[in-house]
Formats: structure tokens, C-alpha cells, sequence
């Protein structure tokens, strides 16, 4: 049964051409590398333009030995790599920064470190589906593919053992019996007279318009996608190919029916503490139960500029990036007072290091956010802030 189908597709598709006395080409077959590099060399030496090459694996030499002039794909590649870049910078520009900008932690709209992956991505996608649409509709002329070596046994040896190299007729320095003979004498194992071909046109002059042409494309795309859905959405969860999903584990927030109380999280062992963490002791009490602890950072640049960089970040939305209480969140959320009151500036470091951890009104608990460290660090900052805002006499230079 199956034999008698591909007798069937051999018989319909691998039928061979019908030839004219017309001569395309002669062909010269070789066995070695070495050969078909030194007959390489000798036919690009003499002249010869019209030829090519045809080996069953690449032969390193082989661009010197023919005197290849160097490739334009690599323009088409750096011009579709350089519309992919410039595409995903105004894509992500346009996003983030003028039609929905939205504010993070004192992020600029468009950040362009941030946005570097995905302009790489696309610059790479774009390049390499511009390279291989125009090998495919361009260079090598597809779906117009037909070539007066297609089924001759030249072109069935150059593909499996052997190295092939053939002149065209319409070169200008052709002459059969020269060829033939040079090629003979270059030792070649096999030398061939290929002629042209009579190919079927069929009912249009432009193969892309061909309905044959396009019912197969379509009908690829059809069976690709369908492959692929079936292969990822089904066949991909059928055993065995099932096991990397589902495995012996529990997700978080997802019910258990091992535990009493349904759940798959499990809170810490009361009274426990992870290793190298310690805990803050006044957690979840009044600012009037805090012991006064000094600051234990130094001030220095480096830790300012830490504190200013994590202010920026977490307290500028709603406090200002002065602290006057002026929010950069256009009234998305409450306005929080002054970081300038006298309240404030009395307050010791503990104090404001105390609502940062806890929270304080509508403010939250920054401490999943914020390190212990850089806490500390955005109240040394703070004292700058006020400082700048608040200078006594003493601090004006007087001249």
C-alpha cells in the first residue's frame, strides 16, 4: 500500500523534464575536495563567469577558489536588524511614555536600560525573518525554482558522494569541446552535456499568484498550526509527557487536602526566627513604646546618596522628592502631611525608622520593601532634606 503511493508521488512529481537540443551547461564530477577546489581555481582563473559549484557538505577555500565577491545579504540583514531596534524603541517609548506613562517608585516613564532586552529581541526577529524571506523569494527565486539540473544525475551525485562544478553555455569564453576537454583533463571521474528543460508554465506568468502554489502555503500554515496546538495543548499533557507538570508539590495559595485547615501554605513555627535575621522588636506597637536607638549608620556621600536614591524611589510618590508633602500621584492616593513639621523634625531617627517598618495611617509597612540598612540610610537623607529646608543662621555663610 504505501509503496504504491509513493510509486504514485514519484510518478506525479519526480517525473523528469522533457529536454530541447538546446545545451545548458557541462557538468565534470570529482571525488576529492582537494579536486573540486583545484578544478575551482582553474576554471575561475581562466576567465570563466557563468559557473558554480555543488558539493554534498561545505569545502573551507571554496569563495577563494571561485573568486566569490562577498555576499549583499549581510546589508539585508544589518538594514532589517536596524529597523527592528529603532521599531521596539518607538513601540516601548510610545507604551510607557506618552500614551499610558504610569509612575514606579519614582522611575523614569521610558527606561531605556529596562528596554534594551526587548529591542534586542526584536531587532533579532526582525533580522532574521527579513534574511530568510529574501534567501527564499530573492536569492534563490522560490517558488520559481526550476533549473535545468534539477533530476539529472549530475545534480543526484553533488547531493550524497560526489563534488560537482559546471560552465554555462552563455558564458562568454564557452566552447564545448574546450570545456569538455579541460575538464577531462583536470580529472574529473564524470563529464556531462546538460540541456535545456521544457517546464510546464501552467495558467499564470507569476508563480506566487499560482493556486497551486498558494493552496499549499496555506494548507502548510493550516497543519503547522494545528500540529503545534495539539502538540502543546494536548499531547503535552498526556502521560508520560505529563510529568514535569505535574509533580509531588503544592502551589501557593492552593488548597490541600492534607492539612486540617485546606491550605497548602503553612505558617512559620510560632516563636521561630530565620537564620542570620533579626527581627524587629517593637513590631506592631505604638510610636510611644520605641527605645531611642541611635542611627547606626555613618554620614557619609555614600550612604547619602544611598538614602537619596531609595527616597526617590519609595517616599517621593507621595511625599515629594522635598518631603513638603507635595504628591506625584495626581491625587491617586491621599495626600500624606509634611516631612518638614516640627513633629517630624524632632522626631529621633528610631521614630521615623519606626513608621517606616510599621506604617503609620494610610501609609504601609515599607519593610518587606525597604532593607534595614537603606531604612536607616533614607532617614540620614530625610535630615538632609529637612536641613536644606529648614537652615538656622548658623548655617548661612556670611561674608
Amino acid at each position: 500500500m504505501i509503496g504504491k503511493i509513493l510509486k504514485k508521488f514519484d510518478d506525479r512529481f519526480l517525473k523528469s523534464e522533457p529536454r530541447t537540443g538546446d545545451l545548458y551547461a557541462v557538468a565534470a564530477l570529482f571525488d576529492t575536495p582537494d579536486e573540486i577546489i583545484h578544478a575551482a581555481e582553474k576554471v575561475s582563473g581562466s576567465g570563466y563567469k557563468r559557473f558554480d559549484v555543488l558539493t554534498p557538505y561545505p569545502v573551507h577555500g571554496m569563495d577563494g577558489a571561485m573568486n566569490l565577491k562577498p555576499s549583499n545579504i549581510g546589508w539585508v540583514g544589518l538594514i532589517a536588524g536596524m529597523s527592528g531596534t529603532s521599531l521596539a524603541f518607538l513601540m516601548i517609548w510610545w507604551m510607557v511614555g506618552v500614551n499610558y506613562p504610569n509612575i514606579f517608585g519614582g522611575k523614569p516613564f521610558f527606561n531605556l536600560p529596562a528596554s534594551i532586552p526587548i529591542m534586542f529581541e526584536l531587532t533579532v526577529l526582525l533580522s532574521a525573518l527579513t534574511l530568510a524571506g529574501s534567501l527564499i523569494a530573492i536569492y534563490m527565486k522560490l517558488p520559481s525554482n526550476a533549473n535545468p539540473l534539477m533530476d539529472t544525475e549530475f545534480i543526484k551525485r553533488v547531493t550524497s558522494d560526489k563534488f560537482g562544478i559546471y560552465i554555462e553555455a552563455k558564458d562568454p569564453k564557452f566552447n564545448k569541446d574546450e570545456v569538455e576537454a579541460m575538464f577531462k583533463q583536470l580529472g574529473s571521474s564524470s563529464v556531462s552535456f546538460i540541456h535545456e528543460a521544457v517546464y510546464e508554465v501552467g495558467d499564470t506568468k507569476n508563480p506566487l499568484l499560482n493556486t497551486k502554489f498558494l493552496g499549499a502555503l496555506i494548507g502548510s500554515s493550516v497543519i503547522t498550526v494545528v500540529i503545534t496546538y495539539l502538540v502543546l495543548n494536548v499531547l503535552l499533557f498526556l502521560p508520560p509527557f505529563n510529568w514535569m507538570h505535574y509533580q509531588a508539590k503544592v502551589l501557593p495559595q492552593s488548597e490541600s487536602k492534607f492539612f486540617k485547615d485546606g491550605w497548602s501554605m503553612r505558617r512559620p513555627v510560632e516563636g521561630t526566627v530565620a537564620r542570620g535575621f533579626i527581627p524587629y522588636e517593637f513590631a506592631g506597637m505604638p510610636d510611644s513604646m520605641v527605645v531611642p536607638t541611635p542611627n547606626p549608620l555613618p554620614v557619609n556621600q555614600k550612604v547619602l546618596d544611598l538614602g537619596k536614591k531609595r527616597y526617590d524611589t519609595y517616599c517621593s510618590p507621595c511625599h515629594g522628592f522635598y518631603g513638603k508633602g507635595d504628591s506625584r500621584l495626581r491625587g491617586q492616593f491621599p495626600v500624606p502631611p509634611t516631612l518638614h513639621s516640627e513633629k517630624v523634625m524632632n522626631w529621633k531617627d528610631a521614630n521615623i525608622y519606626h513608621v517606616i517598618t510599621n506604617g503609620q495611617n494610610t501609609m504601609p509597612s515599607y519593610a518587606s520593601s525597604i532593607s534595614r540598612d537603606d531604612r536607616w540610610a533614607i532617614i540620614h537623607y530625610l535630615r538632609v532634606l529637612q536641613r536644606s529646608q529648614n537652615a538656622p543662621d548658623s548655617d548661612l555663610e556670611i561674608k
